[in-house]
């Protein structure tokens, strides 16, 4: 099955004295890259939380924030009023050497500076833990969802491709029997041209052509690639992840196309290949967002 490493969830929980949202949104990476936003009275959860996130995800790059919704308590956030000081004597100070008024607007933006409205202590009990989790699951759950419907439409799109790729090498065959016929061809005219006249040995002869017209042969390269598609198929049916797979898979795919270009030296085997190329560029950048 494949699946998206992009993902979004959403969710809420009503703890003792405040309502909580969790929201979550995943990215491609290489690897599992998970950056938090949580109020000062979850930090003792931080690891567990970020664990249950990677086991759920995997893979991708997470931001995940939780913050409280509402406040029963008016006094819960509290303004850091030193730090609001220090901020508007320093800010008022570039301003004159600069030569610029005060803005009005100085209040209002210092407020929103880090660290200058300050959440108070705040009392989080075994209960409230648990309904957070279930809530952080909950937003897991969706999230991954997410990434499961849109890997489907990915998926599709990939087979699509692959069987493009696939008809593209069935193409090929009928053009190699042509083709090794006209090198053979090719290769007799040319000896007769520069025949001065002496008999040569048509056993030898027919040695050197089959070695030489099987340095040429695509056959083996056409097998393995109508392998690895096949195998590419079969991979994408199997449990996620299995995004880094697919790539070894399309890299092998990569080779074998290089390889029938560069042997084949024939301008309608050449466009084909162009041709396979392309629908493989465009599997490689739907590879770097699966999982």
């Amino acid at each position: 099955m494949v699946k998206s490493m992009t993902g979004y969830g959403k969710a809420t929980c009503q703890l003792a004295s405040n309502a909580v949202s969790i929201e979550l949104k995943s990215l491609n990476s290489k690897t599992l890259d998970i950056s938090m936003r949580i109020p000062g009275c979850f930090k003792s959860k931080e690891q567990e939380i970020r664990s249950l996130a990677g086991q759920h995800l995997g893979r991708g790059k997470i931001e995940l924030v939780i913050a409280f919704d509402g406040l029963n308590n008016n006094n819960a956030y509290a303004l850091n009023k030193a730090l609001i000081e220090k901020y508007y004597r320093e800010l008022s100070d570039v301003a004159v050497k600069l030569d610029v008024p005060v803005s009005s607007e100085l209040i209002p933006a210092i407020l929103r500076l880090p660290e200058v409205i300050q959440q108070e202590a705040q009392q989080v009990t075994e209960e409230d833990w648990q309904l957070l989790f279930q809530a952080l699951k909950e937003c897991l759950q969706q999230c991954d969802n997410y990434r499961i419907t849109e890997g489907a439409s990915m998926g599709a799109d990939l087979k699509l491709r692959i069987g493009k790729i696939a008809g593209l090498t069935d193409t090929i065959r009928p053009l190699e029997e042509n083709r090794r016929r006209a090198i053979r061809t090719k290769l007799i005219k040319g000896l007769e041209s520069l025949s001065d006249g002496t008999a040569h040995d048509p056993n030898r002869f027919e040695q050197e052509l089959l070695y030489y017209i099987e340095k040429l042969d695509i056959t083996e390269e056409l097998v393995r690639m109508k392998q690895h598609l096949a195998y590419f198929v079969t991979t994408m049916s199997e449990p996620a992840p299995g995004g880094k797979k697919l790539t070894f898979i399309a890299q092998e795919i990569g080779r074998e196309i290089n390889t029938v270009g560069s042997k084949a030296n024939d301008a309608a085997i050449q466009k084909i290949v162009v041709e396979m190329k392309d629908e493989l560029e465009k599997i490689k950048e739907q590879l770097m967002n699966i999982l």
